[in-house]
């Protein structure tokens, strides 16, 4: 356990390849992969690459904020979501960085439109990170600033 970094049931957390300086996350140990709000997804070949091109709303009510982002498809696969319902999704590795801790994860890229968290960060990216989650504990990183995305539209 003394290597593990505790942290709570919510944080902010950083997607830099994608420049996402700041996303909500919900720490979801239920959940094995990681999911990413995005829309407008494109799909297209780079070099032999199979690519994929999305929007993102990074802040919750804030749909005047918008991130375009590109990465790489490391694979398609069916995924089953709380409620049962079954979805194929993209998914791509990216890096986290969480306070001054950075690691790759494998995101899925889905619509959470609806849901309260535009990220969710799954248990195989706690493993990875090394992370302990203290289900009494928020934003044990801190928050992020008000003017992170000023200007960003």
């Amino acid at each position: 356990m003394d290597k593990k970094q505790i942290i709570g049931w919510k944080e902010w957390i950083s997607l830099p390849a994608l420049d996402i300086p700041a996303i909500k996350a919900k720490i979801d140990t239920g959940a094995r992969t990681s999911a990413l709000h995005v829309f407008k997804l494109e799909r297209f070949s780079n070099n032999g690459k199979e690519m994929v091109n999305f929007q993102i709303h990074p802040l919750q009510k804030r749909s005047d904020v918008i991130v375009t982002s590109e990465a790489e498809i490391v694979d398609m696969r069916i995924v089953r979501d709380s409620g049962g319902h079954e979805e194929e999704r993209l998914f791509i590795n990216t890096p986290v960085l969480l306070k001054d801790k950075q690691w790759d994860i494998e995101i899925s890229l889905t619509s959470r439109e609806n849901m309260l968290f535009r990220m969710l960060l799954g248990r195989t990216a706690l493993v990875q990170g090394q992370l302990c989650v203290d289900s009494s504990l928020t934003y044990t990183t801190g928050k992020y600033s008000r003017d992170t995305y000023n200007g960003n539209s």
